[in-house]
């Protein structure tokens, strides 16, 4: 019998955590971690920030559903990891003995790097949580009474830039639909070398496609920016050039911004000697397991990935949700093998696939790997992009509410697009 905790009860740790349940059968205990006591298919986040969602439609019980399938669950959050000891001690009071632990916790948000940014006591509002992403939908509200100038973008060390084009060309799309659109000014600020990056150094020529997009929606831009500051009323924005030297500054007025912040690892995990780089990011070897502590493993954006390419003003390699979900097959596979005497050596793809609405289209993009050189590259734009958006929504939290860890959906509309999980699988 092998204990098995999950820190996390998002998109990875669910997963994760159904996924054992499924691969290992009931003889291994499995309890989640989770810091609340919701799950949040935190893609719709940026529908809730517009009023296109309530937090109800893409939220559920964890507990609840967990526990459907034998899994236990703790929705205080980890306090302390004593990984020599093998156990988690959480804020409620329970020390939790382990045998593998899974680290799957996703970001802290480092809004505190960049002065007078995020929701909390700051000027800026955030897409990065559900209770962010609500938020940001009352503020808009508001603006909505007295609008103005917008600012979206992302600073200096992000490393999810998929939701801030989203969240803009969202906002687009439903101050058309308003008939606001002629009264509000847009500016994307972003720390990317040109528009299209996406932390990827660019998919196929998602350059050349998002610069028409954004053109053709009247939002201005900005890259190679460093966000000095927020102000009430105003974006101080850094602009450099090739070499990362200042160039320019902007002060760019907002009745109303969203930025995304860079991120860093949770105080919990990034506290355990050895496991995590400076940022507090979980350094993993290519089986998602930690060279300094072999029975963690860890999968999401609490990874340790180094940025794609260099870049003028330092840009984030992103975690999509797919990669998230190889990384957590390649983690049950090699816990099962482990458990049985086999090689643990199971690898994920690590392959990138981003679905960006638009409100009545969108863009895709897909890069196999993540890391070039590449063996598919491209970016695409449809209505059938935002039809998959929806259609994945719909998909993933069917997953969670029955507890499987891949439908016929998944396993046979990604093998079409020839995407695998892991190298050589067929699944």
């Amino acid at each position: 019998m092998a204990r098995i905790v999950v820190l996390g009860a998002g998109l990875g740790g669910m997963a994760a955590a159904y996924e054992l349940r499924e691969t290992l059968g009931k003889d291994h205990p499995v309890t989640v971690v989770g810091l609340g006591d919701r799950f949040s298919f935190t893609p719709s986040n940026p529908w809730l920030a517009v009023g296109w969602r309530k937090s109800g439609d893409f939220t559920l019980d964890a507990a609840e559903h967990l526990g459907r399938k034998g899994i236990a669950f703790d929705g205080s959050g980890a306090q302390r990891i004593d990984a020599d000891g093998r156990q988690v001690h959480t804020a409620a009071g329970q020390v939790l003995d382990y045998d593998y632990l899974l680290v799957c916790t996703g970001p802290k948000l480092a809004f505190e790097e960049v002065p007078g940014t995020g929701p909390d006591g700051g000027l800026t509002q955030s897409v990065c949580t559900t209770p962010h992403a609500q938020h940001a939908w009352e503020a808009y509200e508001r603006f909505l009474q007295d609008p103005g100038p917008i600012v979206v973008g992302a600073v200096q060390g992000a490393s999810c830039f998929g939701p801030a084009y989203e969240f803009a060309l969202i906002l687009d799309a439903d101050l058309r639909r308003r008939k606001l659109r002629d009264k509000v000014p847009m500016t994307y600020i972003t720390s990317e070398p040109y528009i299209g990056h996406m932390g990827l150094g660019g998919v196929g020529d998602s350059k050349g496609l998002m610069e028409y997009e954004l053109r053709q929606r009247h939002i201005k831009w900005i890259t190679n920016a460093k966000v000095q500051e927020v102000r009430p009323g105003e974006v101080v924005a850094v602009e450099h050039d090739g070499k990362g030297q200042p160039q320019d500054e902007h002060v760019v007025p907002f009745k109303y911004a969203m930025l995304l912040p860079a991120f860093k690892g949770v105080d919990a995990v990034a506290a355990v000697e050895g496991l995590c780089n400076p940022r507090g990011f979980v350094i993993v070897d290519k089986h998602q397991r930690s060279p300094k502590h072999p029975r963690i493993f860890a999968a999401g954006v609490c990874v340790a990935i180094p940025p794609v390419e260099a870049t003028p003003v330092p840009t984030g390699a992103p975690k999509t949700g797919f990669m998230i979900e190889s990384m957590v097959t390649t983690i049950v596979r090699n816990i099962q093998a482990e458990l049985q005497g086999k090689p643990a050596d199971f690898e994920g793809t690590w392959n990138a696939v981003c679905l960006a609405d638009m409100g009545d289209t969108g863009v895709a993009f897909v890069a196999l790997p993540q890391i070039p050189p590449r063996n598919v590259t491209w970016a695409r734009e449809g209505k059938w992009v935002h039809l998959a958006k929806v259609g994945f929504e719909k998909y993933f939290l069917y997953k969670m509410r029955h507890g499987t860890s891949e439908p016929i959906y998944e396993k046979y509309i990604m093998g079409l697009l020839g995407i695998e999980r892991l190298k050589g699988a067929k699944k």
